[in-house]
């Protein structure tokens, strides 16, 4: 009898780990970023990477029509062959660049800049990444399309290719 009741209380929970994992299936693990579109960005304070001057997030976005903010380490593999599609971008357009510098020291975020170019107007430093994860980051690079009213137009996962850059420009345009 105790038999029986051991094997049906086995049987029982293993029906009810099966069912747990049947009904995860169902649900979609896929991350895209269309749900970001049109969220209005959450409004940041910051200091600059050189001159360690604060700035608002809405000061710098609200002055132009469109801007970009890129999330970046001077240590993240990815942020340095993505570089030299922000250098680009920066030649075929005149938009707001705004480098984010997450989680990074000071030194060595100068040393990737002088190193590489600048293709940010504003670097602004996120030491604890707390800013980033306000934003929705989930790592670097990320990188955002946000018009005048801090409205994100496209949230881009990884780093920039030429194809983003071209989507970008005809974004802008439009």
């Amino acid at each position: 009898m105790k038999k029986n009741i051991f094997y049906s209380i086995l049987f029982l929970f293993f029906l009810f780990i099966f069912s747990i994992f049947y009904k995860g299936l169902d649900n979609s693990n896929i991350y895209t970023t269309e749900k970001i579109k049109n969220e209005n960005l959450s409004a940041f304070i910051s200091k600059e990477l050189f001159s360690n001057e604060q700035f608002d997030s809405n000061d710098i976005i609200k002055v132009n029509k469109f801007t970009i903010i890129n999330i970046w380490s001077s240590w993240c593999i990815p942020c340095k062959q993505e570089h030299s599609v922000l250098m680009d971008l920066k030649e075929k357009t005149n938009i707001n660049i705004i480098g984010l510098n997450y989680k990074d020291k000071k030194n060595n975020a100068i040393n990737f800049i002088n190193k590489l170019g600048n293709p940010f107007s504003k670097i602004l430093t996120d030491p604890d990444g707390v800013i980033s994860i306000s934003l929705g980051a989930y790592g670097v690079p990320e990188t955002f399309l946000i018009n005048n009213e801090s409205n994100v137009i496209r949230k881009y996962i990884g780093p920039l290719t030429h194809d983003n850059i071209l989507e970008i420009i005809n974004l802008i345009k439009s």
